[in-house]
């Protein structure tokens, strides 16, 4: 088995953003992970969240690590990363009715975000909840 990558800030985040998950999810079915990163995230939250299906996905890069996560979860409501850019052309994945990311904007160059808001509007189905978790800046104060 793969050596697990660990983030502190997830680990430190991850019961305030379940606490959120819990209310904005409840309609929802399948969830879309974008930059599930260590993984950690998603294994916490999907055996927490067992009316879901969450969907990983990130750079090829990362999947060995978030598999070693998905892996130790005892969840099966949990996929495996699909490869997943947000500069690609085309999403390898059709609809889903939730999406969420954490701390990916602030890392993204601007383009990227704006791409992923303009596929966001071909994958996020009509109605569905985007929730994004990240440091944000208002009126000059980060959050």
């Amino acid at each position: 088995m793969a050596d697990k990558p660990f983030s502190q800030a997830c680990d430190n985040n991850q019961q305030a953003i379940l606490a959120i998950l819990e209310r904005v999810f409840t309609q929802a079915q399948q969830v879309l992970e974008i930059g599930s990163g260590t993984g950690q995230h998603a294994s916490y939250f999907a055996p927490r969240l067992p009316h879901l299906i969450w969907q990983t996905s990130d750079q090829a890069e990362y999947h060995p690590g978030i598999n070693a996560w998905i892996d130790d979860a005892s969840a099966t409501n949990l996929r495996r990363p699909l490869v997943l850019n947000v500069d690609m052309p085309e999403w390898p994945i059709a609809k889903a009715d939730a999406v969420f990311s954490a701390n990916t904007c602030h890392i993204m160059g601007w383009a990227s975000v704006v791409n992923m808001f303009a596929q966001l509007e071909n994958v996020l189905t009509a109605g569905g909840t985007l929730a994004i978790y990240g440091p944000f800046n208002y009126d000059g104060q980060f959050t």
